[in-house]
């Protein structure tokens, strides 16, 4: 944990992660700071990037993204060069949420967002198949979502 960090700067990181919506007077009354010090702080955790950001978190179902499906991607080589052009081409990928580079099995697993098995099937062959570098797929439909961006603790 930052040294930099005291009670109060905690405090309000973690009414951030509860309610990005919160006002600046709601968060300074529950963090028992007034207004004006609950802005500053929160400007210097904005600025110093202990915020990444703030947005809405979407009800996938409600915009026809309901399937969520893990891939694992295993690469044909495992230089810098072929981990950086696979990178490289998945930032172009809007259906992509999330990329992680693990150790293992598999080189990257993949978090997406389909509308159904059709729609993951589609993209599987025309869009994740033909990407630099890529050895082999296994997917994973979730069938539960038991947590899901579930908040930090600290």
């Amino acid at each position: 944990m930052d040294r930099g960090l005291d009670r109060t700067d905690l405090k309000i990181l973690r009414l951030l992660q509860a309610d990005g919506r919160l006002s600046n007077a709601e968060i300074a009354a529950r963090s028992g700071t007034s207004p004006a010090t609950c802005h500053r702080r929160t400007q210097r955790l904005l600025a110093e990037g202990y915020v990444k950001s703030v947005r809405a978190q979407i009800a996938p179902d409600r915009v026809d993204r309901g399937a969520l499906v893990i891939v694992g991607v295993v690469l044909d080589r495992s230089t810098p060069e072929s981990f950086a052009a696979f990178e490289t081409a998945i930032e172009g990928l809007d259906f992509i949420l999330d990329c992680h580079l693990v150790a293992g099995d598999f080189d990257y697993f993949l978090k997406i967002r389909v509308r159904d098995i059709a729609d993951f099937s589609r993209l599987h062959a025309e869009r994740l198949l033909p990407l630099p570098g890529v050895r082999q797929t296994r997917t994973f439909f979730v069938m539960k979502e038991v947590t899901d961006n579930a908040p930090l603790a600290f």
